[in-house]
């Protein structure tokens, strides 16, 4: 029996009725990434490790595994990650413990983040964004009355927040505790938590982070640095400064592909978080504008699918695709932000683009998630017509 031939088919009807512009916008910018990061990276590559491709090939493979995890997220009932929310957070919590822990997790560049896992570095800070998204998204359907009428209700969360922040802060991750700290707050506000609350507790988180950017002397050098850059060019501020000439040699329509000049060590690790600056570097303004156009494509869709799920009242699917939605959104804005010398410096990833196993199969799982979420909303919606049209006929 020819497998294919049975199977394909099946698949791809399956692919079909997924939401087409989303899946699109997707494979689109995830295609862009894998050509910048060869771009970028080969020259380091070549020099450092021998094989101009092997930033390419890792990163084809964690594409690989992606589009398994992808597969598992289309595959399973999104019912399932409500119902298993909290123990899928309970484990991140545990890894979060277990990569400060000497022996198990992975020091690099003074911080330790990752848990070596055979060929692919787990990032748990990575992990931990999705999950707290799946938790969030569960407690606010089953307690959303609640949440708007007791501010009680908010405690729980808080407190959450408050620990998973606290470990997050200890590996140390800044920009993954800004992000997930951000999108908590942004799902409690979506989820009717009382305004003089939410207030209160934005302007202390912001106080919270203040402080530790001032407190701490290499944040507060990035704070200094990023205000002005030309005054430490040759020290702090190299990375933005290589950065901003990578911006200032692309003008228009940019160098082109792989004539960049700041990715030859120029620019330090330039396939990694500020891979963005060597992509406007060799196309320029019109490319960049390309690359924000689909990821504002990538969101609007999924907040279109949140609003399927609201008017059909599945609020996990909806604070789910909300909140995968913040976190890309934010995602992106900060490190293109940070790249074009809008924001300090911060480690986080461009989804899609950048370089790294973790950040590539958790946004996958994200996407496949919002996927499986638009097709149950399209089922639900279909058998709704079908039955008025067997009453109109009755």
């Amino acid at each position: 029996m020819n497998l294919a031939a049975v199977y394909w088919p099946r698949i791809t009807l399956f692919l079909r009725e997924l939401d087409q512009w989303l899946l699109l916008s997707t494979i689109a910018i995830a295609t862009i990434g894998l050509v910048m990061i060869s771009s970028a990276s080969i020259s380091f590559a070549e020099h450092n490790l021998g094989d101009g491709f092997y930033f390419l090939k890792r990163q084809m493979l964690y594409m690989t595994l992606g589009l398994v995890v992808a597969a598992l997220f289309l595959y399973m009932p999104s019912r399932f990650w409500y119902h298993n929310a909290v123990p899928l957070l309970v484990v991140t919590i545990i890894l979060l413990v277990a990569v400060l822990i000497p022996g198990i997790g992975r020091r690099v560049n003074g911080a330790q983040r990752w848990i070596p896992l055979g060929p692919l570095n787990l990032q748990v800070s990575e992990v931990a964004k999705f999950m707290m998204i799946l938790f969030m998204a569960s407690y606010l359907e089953r307690y959303q009355r609640e949440l708007r009428e007791y501010w009680k209700s908010m405690i729980r969360p808080v407190l959450l927040l408050i620990g998973v922040a606290g470990l997050l802060l200890l590996e140390p991750d800044f920009g993954s505790m800004v992000v997930v700290c951000g999108t908590v707050l942004a799902m409690l506000f979506i989820g009717g938590a009382k305004l003089w609350l939410f207030s209160g507790l934005l302007l202390a988180g912001i106080g919270g982070i203040a402080s530790m950017a001032l407190i701490s002397p290499y944040r507060l050098e990035r704070l200094v640095t990023f205000l002005d850059p030309w005054a430490h060019q040759y020290d702090s501020g190299y990375q933005l400064t290589q950065s901003l000439i990578a911006f200032g040699r692309g003008e228009w329509f940019g160098v082109g592909l792989g004539n960049s000049i700041q990715k030859l060590f120029f620019l330090p690790e330039a396939h990694t978080d500020f891979v963005f600056s060597i992509y406007a570097e060799e196309f320029g303004l019109i490319g960049v504008a390309v690359v924000l156009g689909l990821y504002s494509l990538l969101v609007s869709r999924i907040v279109h699918v949140a609003r399927k799920a609201v008017r059909q009242e599945d609020w996990f699917a909806a604070y789910s695709c909300f909140g995968i939605a913040i976190v890309l959104a934010g995602q992106a804005f900060i490190n293109i932000g940070v790249t074009s010398g809008l924001l300090p410096t911060k480690g986080l990833t461009l989804p899609f683009i950048s370089y790294g196993g973790s950040s590539l199969l958790v946004c996958s799982a994200m996407v496949a998630l919002v996927l499986r979420i638009s097709r149950e909303m399209d089922d639900v919606q279909a058998v709704a017509k079908q039955v008025r049209r067997d009453r109109a006929e009755l």
